[in-house]
């Protein structure tokens, strides 16, 4: 680092990446700051540097040597931060250690028979709270919260003609194995994380068994379902045309129906919450034309590709953190849609990245259950060969995406302004 550099980080204060302490700060405090900066996006700790900025220079011997030593018996797991020391001349020497964001979080100060794990907030360094633990093991993926149980469900709370439609239809099982021992498919769910043994329930549907096959997942899961909001012009107005939440399954139903003795069986298809929100949409994101050559009945096309919107909620309910309160939302306006999902991109993946191909799923079970039924493209780039292409085709340019700490939201730029329909 440059002398100008480290006078200009000093000169900004301290923050989210910059840390300044006295070089007799003491080492379970050091320690405190450097997993801080490893749990969160990495950062700087300048040591010989006042709380308000003033440098009052290195004054312990072999700062270098303690440092080290201080990391190794204190962070775990092992880290190697980048460690330099800045001669600023009269102002004595300043020590700069750096650290990029950790690849096996979290990373925990074991002191006094504990473990703390902190966390970057602001200028300062707190203990993590549970949720930004339970982030903290997704990033590592050590830990997948979908998995884990929802209280207050059972068995019951799953959709027993969903559950076996897809292990005999989807998974091609043999139908005997269930009917003759309803045992057998709790043990079977239990071996594909959709149901969740606990101490105290006994048997509890996991949040991948609620959202995929759940009766009314939303009664259990606050979170679960899709919120629509649709507005006639290109901002969120005091009242919208339409303000609605889904709440059903992911997953389509199909049973086959006996048709009788002179007819063929049919079939009786229940869809998803992808289809059922997409054809709440059509009035509004569809317009009507005159009837088509093969038919007398006018047609709707859509005015945005329907394999884009299917792949973008799919996404956003795939990869989004359920660790974290809030809907999944759609909202349509006159020149855009809006999509919405709760949590940052999982673990270290970047738009860039996305757009390249790169797969980093938060949520495996989800997406391969997903990619069994064929909602999910197979390969799992469904950004790259799907929403990108069709993007630029429409309107000429591809898609943005917004990333935050709380949410990825994707804005899908419709050609022309649409004319909204009244509320319907």
């Amino acid at each position: 680092m440059l002398k100008t550099e480290l006078y200009q980080l000093i000169a900004n204060g301290e923050s989210s990446g910059v840390e300044f302490k006295r070089d007799d700060v003491r080492p379970e405090s050091l320690a405190k700051e450097i997993a801080a900066f490893a749990n969160f996006r990495g950062g700087h700790v300048l040591l010989g540097v006042e709380d308000d900025g003033r440098i009052s220079g290195l004054q312990r011997p072999n700062v270098q040597t303690w440092v080290m030593d201080t990391v190794s018996r204190y962070v775990h797991p092992a880290i190697i931060p980048f460690y330099e020391e800045i001669d600023l001349g009269g102002d004595g020497r300043v020590a700069v250690i750096t650290l990029e964001q950790g690849m096996t979080k979290p990373y925990v100060v074991r002191n006094n028979n504990r473990e703390d794990i902190y966390i970057r907030v602001g200028d300062t360094s707190r203990l993590a709270t549970r949720e930004q633990q339970a982030r903290l093991f997704q990033e590592s993926q050590m830990f997948h919260a979908e998995v884990l149980p929802v209280s207050g469900t059972g068995p019951d709370s799953l959709d027993h003609r969903r559950l076996v439609d897809y292990l005999i239809r989807v998974l091609g099982e043999p139908a005997a194995e269930f009917q003759a021992e309803p045992s057998g498919l709790e043990r079977r769910l239990i071996g594909l994380s959709l149901l969740a043994e606990t101490p105290l329930s006994g048997r509890a549907a996991s949040i991948a068994g609620l959202l995929l096959f759940g009766r009314n997942p939303r009664a259990r899961l606050r979170q679960a379902g899709l919120r629509l909001m649709v507005f006639a012009g290109e901002d969120r107005d005091y009242e919208a045309l339409l303000d609605q939440l889904i709440d059903a399954p992911l997953v389509e139903l199909v049973e086959t129906i006996d048709g009788g003795d002179n007819s063929e069986p049919g079939e009786y298809r229940e869809p998803g919450l992808i289809d059922l929100a997409l054809e709440r949409l059509r009035p509004f994101l569809s317009r009507e034309t005159g009837p088509s050559d093969e038919t007398i009945r006018r047609e709707r096309p859509w005015r945005i590709p329907l394999t884009v919107l299917r792949e973008a909620l799919l996404n956003a309910f795939a990869h989004r953190d359920w660790t974290r309160a809030g809907d999944v939302e759609l909202c349509v306006y006159s020149d855009r849609v809006e999509i919405a999902s709760p949590g940052p991109l999982p673990n270290d993946m970047t738009v860039e990245k996305m757009k390249a191909g790169q797969r980093s799923p938060r949520n495996p079970l989800l997406v391969d259950i997903l990619r069994d039924y064929g909602y999910v493209d197979a390969r799992g780039m469904g950004v790259r060969r799907k929403i990108i292409p069709a993007m630029r085709t429409l309107t000429g340019a591809e898609p943005e995406y917004r990333v935050g700490n709380d949410e990825v939201r994707l804005v899908l730029t419709l050609p022309a302004p649409i004319s909204v329909p009244a509320a319907i």
